[in-house]
């Protein structure tokens, strides 16, 4: 059955309100924030986060989220093994315990680079989201920080006109959005001035009054100021008496020397806890639902290697450029901005192991080995590209070297296509295909399973010679339009045997009236509640950037040319040579991948 929070109308159902809870970390978890799918660990550290070990007066430095004196209730009686039920009542109570707890704590959330695009287009909007669905705190405020001169009232009036109604339209979201514009407020500081986060500082304990306070710093700046920001907060705005966290944008780096250097400079100041590499493709909702399609039905999980797996696909592409960002993105490249992380990460979920628990540390130890079981990239598995301008029905659309902020001679790859390998049990000789692009002729991003042909097949003559197309296929589309369906080979209805390809698809707009919550939605709500399952560990860091540091610096110190491809093409030719190495056609290309 599934259940929804008690605050929803879905939780008033009869039904519903009977529904027992496994444990009275899940019931408070539920309780959080409308079912959103905390962990057991997470709600309860939310819960039971009220007071602080640290002496009142103290200056605490930006350390380790504080341990607390309050010890969460005795465990449920356990019978057979496992804890008994939580009743409704009990429920309420637990519900009315993490209500009270609120009561005495509070949350100060500063947007360090308020005045940048990614805060006004993303974070405000998405903080807003969880305000207008009653995630957040009792008691919280929001901050933003930078150096352009504002007040609070235009501070207000710019996130103003980022903010909408899209949640489910529902009724009072007006008065929503005046309640949380008064939350908001500015500090204009230089990011490198202890003396301006001292300053800062002392506006946030204004707001935060006796209670405990608990700080997140969100760092939507460029990376080469991020050791100042966090210098300069630890010393002067970390909290006293609760957690303070920062939340870190990519890029972590341009390769394994710099990315390292960046985790040190950090844990100068911060411990690997307080530190939350944010990846907002680990937050979208068919990622997330990679794990529990998987390790959920028992029809996938015996079908998850080798013996039945023929290839995988992890495909991004894009249908605009660089678009005036050419100057930013010509420092970085496809295979930085997309390949190393993104679709690495995906990768990484995808091809785990069985973990423990759903801990965050369980998940990450699991990922962590499958990166560890890849071999570096070499050239010969890697095809680069770079969009030239075109022409299509009358509209010319410009090259990458067209941009005036990049050089008219720059190799920066647009796109890339690779074939990464894992050395384990289960993946030995499975080919990982990527594909990442830009100014291609669609906007998508997609997992796609081909399984191995059906050995001895009764029915390959009514295929030809093509027996790729009785491959059964598993798409999960990430975005647009999410989706996840199946292709399987069906009899065609009539006297005659003719088979053609069908998907037994489930298709999210049609199956859930309910909007899917943005990716900074969820991983903000999980920086809040301390769940660091959906971020980047450190070592998981340097065991991605192993991956692709040599290849990267090939490319560069040889100046190897990209193939050109119209804009608004399907990309360079060489990627259809590297899939056919392998024995793979990119499923993306088919006629049927429209049809879906």
């Amino acid at each position: 059955m599934a259940l929804s929070c008690m605050r929803c109308p879905a939780g008033a159902t009869g039904s519903a309100r009977r529904a027992p809870f496994a444990t009275a970390a899940a019931a408070v978890s539920f309780a959080r924030c409308g079912g959103l799918g905390r962990s057991a660990s997470a709600a309860a550290a939310a819960c039971w986060r009220i007071h602080a070990v640290a002496p009142q007066g103290a200056k605490a430095p930006m350390t380790a989220d504080v341990k607390h004196v309050v010890t969460p209730p005795a465990s449920p009686k356990v019978e057979n093994g496992s804890p008994s039920e939580i009743t409704l009542d009990e429920f309420e109570d637990l519900s009315a315990l993490c209500k009270n707890g609120n009561d005495d704590s509070t949350v100060s959330i500063t947007v360090v680079g308020a005045s940048g695009d990614l805060a006004k287009k993303k974070i405000f909007p998405a903080l807003f989201a969880l305000y207008y669905e009653d995630c957040l705190p009792k008691h919280f405020t929001i901050f933003g920080y930078a150096r352009s001169k504002m007040t609070d009232a235009e501070l207000r009036n710019m996130v103003s006109k980022t903010l909408t109604c899209r949640i489910d339209k529902r009724e009072n979201c007006s008065e929503k959005m005046e309640e949380f514009l008064k939350r908001c407020f500015y500090h204009s500081g230089q990011y490198d001035s202890e003396e301006h986060f001292l300053d800062l500082d002392k506006k946030l304990k204004q707001h935060e009054g006796p209670r405990v306070s608990n700080r997140l710093f969100y760092l939507s700046i460029p990376p080469n100021i991020f050791l100042d920001v966090v210098k300069c907060a630890s010393k002067s705005a970390s909290s006293v008496n609760g957690w303070t966290r920062v939340i870190v944008e990519k890029p972590f780096g341009r390769d394994s020397e710099s990315s390292a250097a960046l985790t040190r400079g950090l844990k100068q100041y911060l411990v690997e806890d307080q530190i939350f590499r944010i990846d907002h493709y680990l937050g979208k909702e068919l990622v997330e639902n990679l794990s529990v399609l998987r390790f959920s039905n028992l029809v996938f999980e015996p079908l998850w290697s080798r013996q039945y797996i023929r290839n995988v696909q992890l495909i991004f592409s894009e249908d605009f450029g660089t678009e005036g960002r050419g100057g930013y993105f010509d420092g970085y490249g496809i295979i930085r901005d997309i390949m190393q992380n993104h679709l690495l990460q995906i990768l990484a979920l995808f091809a785990m192991e069985t973990p423990i628990s759903l801990e965050a540390e369980d998940i990450r130890n699991e990922k962590v080995k499958v990166l560890r079981s890849m071999k570096p990239l070499q050239l010969e598995d890697v095809v680069v590209g770079q969009y030239k301008s075109h022409t299509k029905g009358g509209t010319t659309y410009p090259g990458y070297t067209d941009d005036k902020t990049v050089p008219k001679d720059s190799v920066t790859p647009t796109f890339a296509a690779a074939a990464l390998f894992i050395n384990n049990a289960r993946w030995d000789g499975v080919p990982f295909l990527m594909k990442a692009g830009k100014a291609l002729h669609t906007k998508r991003a997609e997992i796609r399973v081909q399984f191995r042909h059906v050995p001895g097949n009764l029915y390959k003559g009514s295929f030809g010679t093509d027996l790729d197309r009785a491959t059964n296929e598993l798409v999960i589309r990430v975005q647009p339009d999410e989706a996840i369906y199946l292709k399987i080979n069906n009899k065609i209805p009539g006297l005659g045997m003719r088979l053609d390809r069908s998907n037994l698809n489930l298709h999210y707009a049609a199956r859930y009236s309910k909007e899917i919550p943005d990716a900074y939605e969820r991983l903000l709500l999980d920086a809040i509640e301390g769940e660091r399952r959906l971020f980047i560990r450190s070592d998981e860091l340097d065991a991605a950037w192993s991956l692709f540091t040599p290849l990267l610096k090939e490319l560069e110190e040889k100046r190897i040319a990209p193939e050109l491809y119209p804009y608004g093409s399907r990309g360079p030719v060489g990627a259809h040579y590297l899939a056919a190495k392998y024995n793979v056609r990119w499923g993306d290309l088919s006629a049927e991948h429209y049809k879906a």
